[in-house]
């Protein structure tokens, strides 16, 4: 009837038709009053109606829509989670709506509350806005983006009464056209949506209650962003992922929107800057005003449906189109402010909700490289060593790509260390079989197979009692080249030889070169000598992992180009059995490197063929090496015939003072420049050269010290009391004060509080030695300590190699001369909180990692802050924490590595 009376309206022009028209137009505005009141009165709030036909949709200002839960006491909707806008609980005094609009307008405090509340998704809150009025439009924007579920039935109510307002310039057929059309949208809406908007408000409410129950303030904010981001995207579309196609989409519709503003603009000229704060507009303002609040929201239409996509306010059309430029493919809600109020998305957001994460590529490859392994906890992913040397492999010596780059080879240069550019923080695999070590002593004797399974040597150097295979040992019968019938025999040989050496009280420290398997150091345990023994990896397959597996001290390195990583005038006596180095060639470089390190009167034992056989090119040899011997003031003590094992050696002494050298007729080799400093020894090339020794008694190498064990707790003579100590006290009275400590902290705590058996220990590592007062507090126990001093640390190796230990320079940047699982136990004090101010702490720890053997134990003392991060790394490596403590700033850790290797492998370099 309506419609019919709309074809003809133009037409018709009688009294009666007027007033029909007018009982209709009354009859409308009375159904409308009254669906106001439902929908004023009614707990539901739709969800986005996607289906609209009308192009005109009205909301009220951004302003109204934050509404202060606390100062709302007229209305209260128990189960209602989201903010309600001004319009669902205004009076109908519109004075009364003017004045609450004023009241919310400019930002309070709980609006404040409710922009923190969104603002704080990006960056852990970090560039959250609501800070001051001047920022709280933006915030608003933000508001209507997060509360698009809310403001689809605020556009229905106020769309009738943009309707009335419209009579005074519509025709009457126009308006009844309107009319008919707004009774069939809202109709439809309401019964098709009530029931699923009163479902989805129960199951927000105990969204909600959980989240402000269950989890923390953090959780909550995550709860909260996920509930706004919720109500941003549509419900058919909630479980759907944003492609790369969508936001193409949305930048179609954005640009159209562009399109649609600009005669917006034109029909309606508005100021985009204008602060609104009343709740009644005209409807060209309401038109103006918000189209849509946000693009970001899938539609079920086609989105090239011109009705289907909405649409935007002017003013936040305007900020759009300011980052527009900057961001052109994000969507137009995400684009709105890249200022204060608009905060970047955290990454604890990206992990917590799938929807909101799938958003970018890089948080889809984040994804993936978590679902690969169960390793990804505690911050980092570990993989395997993909490496030639497998469950051998040494970073710093099988460094292929650097080797490959040599341009010689004669000197041995690719037998040393060439260390990758960057640590590598992968995990070396255990051997196929692996068996928790044999304890000591009886290791000295055999060693799983399985655990160094190579059987070359056994091959080559068995009928010389180097090593065999036993079934599923390996064992060592204790001889060696010069020694087949065992080295303890011909141990007690050279004592025979010099009774000055006496074993185990003047001489203590000892240095091995090309020890082989290193029987001779671990049968000089039996003499109360600790052994420095050291090889290339080389021919001799895994010589120095056989030692170290052993329970033996050792070290990969080589006789090569650069000085040996000791200090000047430390080791008591020098070994050398069939070592095969050309000690004769090029001045003598490599014996003058001997000279450097070896104590003014100490020994250097030399057995080789040289010395007790006359073919033409051992009497070369000897001739040479007799030559050079005495060019350099060595004192050929005496040569030595062992019956037994059918082998000779030779022994000479270094002079303790300097007047042969002032009395040699041929400076050669030449005496080295005052300025070169025997000490260097980190990366030094070796010279030919022979340094001055002390003169002064104050100095260092003047005097022998102290017998073993005397030495051990003895300040050295040349410990001067002017000079200060690390500690802060003179350097004597501080050498005393560091040994009681370490003896008072390992009998207290070390010994009983850490969980550690200490019968299972054999080899041990200070990593960070100073005095060497924690090596000298174990003294009574069956282990033996290697003392790292760290290169940028004081120099502090040649007091402990005076007290009768020994150790070796090192920086813990780059990885350790030793075979994987080569320690019992590593002690670090203080180290890593110096340590992360140079590299990253990962490497160092996957280092640790390599050289612990399984069930190996590491004792931190450190400051609290690296403690745990020492611990997260441990933990993300599967070790048993199995104590922390800290108190002031410093604590304490101790951990057991497991048996856990990862099952990937990282990618070839």
């Amino acid at each position: 009837m309506m419609a019919v009376g709309n074809k003809r309206g133009s037409k018709r022009a009688s009294t009666s038709t007027s007033s029909y028209t007018s009982t209709v137009t009354t009859v409308i505005f009375i159904a409308l009053c009254v669906l106001g009141v439902w929908m004023l009165t009614t707990n539901s709030i739709g969800p986005p109606q996607t289906t609209t036909t009308t192009t005109t949709t009205t909301t009220t200002d951004d302003d109204n829509l934050s509404i202060d839960k606390k100062d709302q006491s007229t209305t209260v909707f128990e189960d209602n989670p989201g903010y309600l806008p001004n319009d669902a609980i205004q009076s109908d005094d519109p004075k009364q709506n003017d004045n609450a609009a004023a009241a919310g307008g400019g930002g309070g405090d709980d609006k404040k509350e409710q922009e923190n509340v969104v603002s704080s998704g990006g960056d852990g809150g970090d560039s959250g806005g609501g800070g001051g009025d001047s920022k709280n439009e933006e915030a608003k924007v933000e508001e209507v983006a997060g509360l698009q579920g809310n403001k689809e039935s605020v556009e229905e109510q106020k769309e009738g009464q943009a309707q009335i307002s419209e009579e005074s310039t519509l025709t009457q057929n126009q308006q009844q056209e309107a009319d008919q059309n707004q009774q069939t949208i809202t109709t439809q809406y309401s019964q098709d949506q009530e029931q699923q908007q009163q479902q989805q408000q129960i199951e927000d409410v105990e969204t909600n209650k959980e989240s402000q129950t269950e989890k923390p303030n953090g959780e909550m904010i995550k709860q909260q962003l996920q509930e706004d981001a919720g109500k941003q995207t549509a419900e058919i579309s909630q479980e759907n992922q944003i492609s790369d196609e969508d936001k193409q989409e949305r930048i179609q519709q954005h640009e159209d929107e562009q399109q649609q503003q600009q005669l917006q603009q034109q029909q309606n000229p508005q100021n985009p800057d204008e602060t609104y704060t009343n709740t009644k507009e005209t409807p060209s303002q309401q038109a103006m005003q918000t189209e849509t609040e946000t693009t970001e929201t899938p539609t079920t239409q086609e989105p090239d449906t011109p009705k289907a996509r909405p649409k935007k306010s002017k003013r936040e059309r305007t900020k759009e189109h300011k980052s527009a430029t900057s961001v052109p493919d994000e969507p137009a809600v995400a684009t709105t402010e890249t200022k204060p109020g608009i905060p970047k998305e955290s990454t604890e957001s990206k992990k917590s909700w799938s929807t909101q994460a799938k958003q970018s590529a890089n948080e889809k490859e984040r994804r993936e490289d978590e679902s690969k392994g169960k390793e990804s906890i505690y911050g980092y992913t570990w993989h395997l060593c993909n490496e030639s040397s497998g469950p051998d492999f040494i970073p710093c010596l099988d460094n292929e790509k650097a080797i490959r780059k040599l341009h010689s080879t004669r000197h041995y240069e690719h037998r040393e260390r060439h260390c990758p550019e960057e640590a590598p923080t992968c995990l070396v695999p255990l051997p196929e079989g692996y068996k928790r070590p044999i304890k000591w002593p009886h290791s000295r004797d055999k060693i799983w197979y399985r655990n160094v399974p190579h059987s070359t040597l056994a091959n080559v150097k068995g009928h010389q009692n180097w090593v065999k295979v036993t079934g599923e040992f390996l064992t060592f019968p204790g001889g060696g080249t010069q020694f087949i019938h065992g080295a303890l025999h011909y141990i007690d040989v050279i004592q025979e030889a010099v009774p000055d050496i006496a074993w185990g009280k003047n001489t203590r420290v000892v240095l091995d070169v090309g020890c082989g398997v290193a029987s001779f150091g671990g049968f000089l345990f039996d003499r109360d000598v600790l052994t420095m023994s050291f090889a290339p990896k080389d021919e001799h397959e895994a010589q120095v992992q056989f030692a170290l597996e052993r329970g033996i001290p050792a070290i990969s390195a080589v006789m090569g180009t650069q000085r040996l990583p000791f200090p000047s005038k430390v080791f008591d006596l020098l070994h050398c059995a069939r070592c095969r180095v050309p000690w004769h060639i090029e001045g003598g470089m490599l014996l003058l490197e001997l000279n450097r390190v070896l104590r003014p009167g100490g020994y250097f034992v030399w057995s080789a063929t040289p010395v007790y056989q006359k073919l033409e090119e051992d009497v070369e040899i000897w001739n040479a090496m007799s030559s050079l011997t005495v060019s350099m003031c060595w004192e050929l003590v005496t040569i030595r015939m062992d019956k037994i094992n059918s082998a000779g050696f030779a022994i000479y002494r270094k002079p303790n003072t300097n007047e042969c050298y002032d009395k040699r007729k041929d400076n050669s080799p030449p005496m080295c420049k005052t300025d070169d400093d025997p000490n260097a020894a980190w990366y030094v090339p070796l010279q030919a050269c022979l340094h001055r020794l002390a003169v002064s008694d104050e100095e260092r190498g003047t005097r022998w010290p102290e017998e073993w064990p005397r030495r051990l707790q003895t300040p050295p003579y040349w410990l001067n009391k002017s000079q200060m100590g690390i500690y802060g006290k003179p350097a004597p009275e501080d050498f005393a004060q560091d040994y009681k400590h370490w003896k008072r902290v390992v009998g207290d705590t070390y010994m009983s509080g850490l969980g550690i058996s200490w019968s299972d220990v054999r080899s041990v590592m200070d990593m960070r030695a100073v005095y060497g007062g924690f090596a000298a507090a174990l003294k009574d126990l069956q282990v033996w300590v290697v003392n790292v001093v760290n290169v940028d640390s004081p120099d502090t190796l040649p007091l402990i190699y005076e007290r009768g230990l020994f150790g070796i320079y090192h920086d813990w940047c780059e990885s350790y001369s030793t075979y994987p699982r080569t320690y019992d136990l590593l002690h670090a004090d203080h180290l890593f909180s110096k340590l992360k101010k140079k590299c990253k702490l990962a490497p160092v720890m996957a280092e640790v990692d390599r050289i612990v053997r399984p069930g190996g134990k590491l004792i931190v003392r450190d400051e609290s802050s690296a403690i745990g991060e020492v611990e997260n790394l441990l933990k993300s490596l599967r070790w048993e924490v199995h104590l922390t403590f800290s108190k002031d700033q410093e604590g304490i850790l101790s951990a057991q590595k497991g048996d856990w290797r990862p099952d990937t492998y990282q990618a070839a370099s």
